[in-house]
């Protein structure tokens, strides 16, 4: 059996990246054989070349948590793959749903608490939940579901997707840059007072549309 068309190391191996395919946040990195891309490829799970143990090793087998592979990329010169998954749970061995929770203050790697890594995770997570921001309040008795907050947020969405509206008919682009920001940012309020995350709609998305994403995980 010829070998895939990648450009393996030394050792046989290439860097595999594991990669959130609904929100593009980097989960992991190991190094992958031929017989781990192939097998990859075939079963439809990540699975990696341990390079302690000498043995291939398909990604949460052990702990449950299972990663589904949507496709798998190659760069310009084939010498690096990307699983892109649509993981069912943490992907690091410390519990976190990703190994890069470091990042440098100045010159000093620093733990980052899972400091999201992409714009729109950092706007999603700088937006308090319900839960937090009752925080301190005194117990209170409500309705399975009681949210009173949604109509004032309802209403700030209703009015920033008119004036979006507005501006897609009569205004510059400048402005339906702007006006559609505010939509967004109301929007991930929205969904942040009923703590619905934004992959559980992104997932929705791309599940209707055929993109691959099969469920709506937190």
């Amino acid at each position: 059996m010829s070998t895939l068309p990648l450009k393996y190391d030394g050792s046989g191996l290439v860097p595999a990246i594991l990669q959130d395919y609904v929100t593009g946040e980097i989960r992991m990195f190991a190094y992958a054989s031929d017989a781990a891309v192939r097998s990859t490829l075939e079963s439809g799970r990540a699975t990696f070349w341990s390079r302690s143990r000498g043995e291939l090793w398909q990604k949460g087998r052990a702990s449950g948590y299972e990663t589904p592979i949507v496709r798998v990329l190659a760069d310009c010169d084939g010498d690096c793959v990307v699983y892109s998954s649509d993981p069912l749970g943490p992907s690091c061995f410390s519990g976190a749903r990703s190994c890069f929770f470091q990042a440098f203050e100045g010159m000093d790697l620093r733990y980052a608490s899972e400091q999201p890594q992409t714009v729109l995770a950092s706007i999603e997570a700088s937006i308090p939940t319900p839960s937090a921001s009752r925080a301190g309040a005194g117990p209170t008795v409500k309705p399975p579901g009681s949210n009173p907050a949604a109509p004032v947020v309802a209403a700030q969405l209703v009015e920033k997707a008119a004036a979006v509206a507005r501006a897609l008919e009569t205004e510059s682009n400048d402005r339906v840059v702007s006006e559609a920001a505010e939509v967004v940012y109301r929007l991930l309020a929205a969904l942040r007072s009923r703590s619905i995350t934004l992959r559980q709609v992104l997932a929705e998305v791309a599940r209707k549309r055929g993109f691959g994403a099969t469920r709506a995980p937190t």
